[in-house]
């Protein structure tokens, strides 16, 4: 092992070992969820309504690709937009067709797209992708995972976070939520944080 390379790897394993966090503290309440909007993603369904047409309403997917395909209209994008921007564009692919098309779309069930949900790495009991939901926060998180494995480094977890466009990681207290009920440890999550439960040493 090349000698420079030692005091990186001591510097690891001290950080690795201690409780101490490594991250600024996630803040208590998360800036930019107060004007949230439910984004379609793939695997989403809506419905459509047509007012004055029901032979063109009905119940359509959103495929893999983001796309959707309903009466009249194929291939239209519909992932990233919110249930209001959808029905403006059906309305306006419609508009070769009927005169003055009005359209109410309907989120029937949707997980929305990747970049709005929530990620959950490491040792959780249930790692997984979990659909945002308004004022989500850590607690809920954890309980839908079911808690901390048996090899949780709770103290030492951390969000990753994309905040005004770029990423910044913080520390949250998962051991003292969790296991000594700290609800002071309780933080707001964001749409799209990715959650991350190193594993303990010892």
């Amino acid at each position: 092992m090349k000698r420079y390379l030692l005091p990186f790897l001591v510097a690891s394993m001290l950080a690795a070992c201690s409780n101490a966090p490594v991250y600024p503290p996630a803040p208590a309440k998360a800036a930019g969820t107060s004007d949230w909007m439910y984004l379609l993603g793939p695997g989403d369904s809506v419905n459509v309504f047509v007012w004055g047409n029901p032979e063109l309403s009905g119940n359509f997917p959103i495929r893999p690709d983001g796309r959707m395909t309903m009466n009249l209209v194929e291939d239209l994008p519909a992932s990233g937009k919110t249930s209001s921007q959808l029905a403006r564009e059906i309305e306006k692919n419609l508009a070769r067709y009927i005169q003055d098309p009005v359209v109410t779309v309907i989120v029937a069930g949707g997980v929305g797209p990747y970049s709005q949900q929530i990620r959950v790495l490491g040792e959780a009991a249930k790692p997984q992708t979990l659909v945002y939901r308004e004022d989500m926060s850590l607690v809920d998180v954890m309980i839908t995972v079911g808690g901390l494995s048996d090899f949780a480094a709770g103290n030492r977890a951390s969000i990753l976070r994309v905040v005004d466009g770029k990423p910044q990681q913080f520390a949250v207290r998962l051991e003292d939520l969790m296991k000594d009920g700290d609800i002071s440890a309780n933080v707001e999550m964001r749409p799209g944080d990715l959650l991350i439960i190193p594993e303990s040493f010892f």
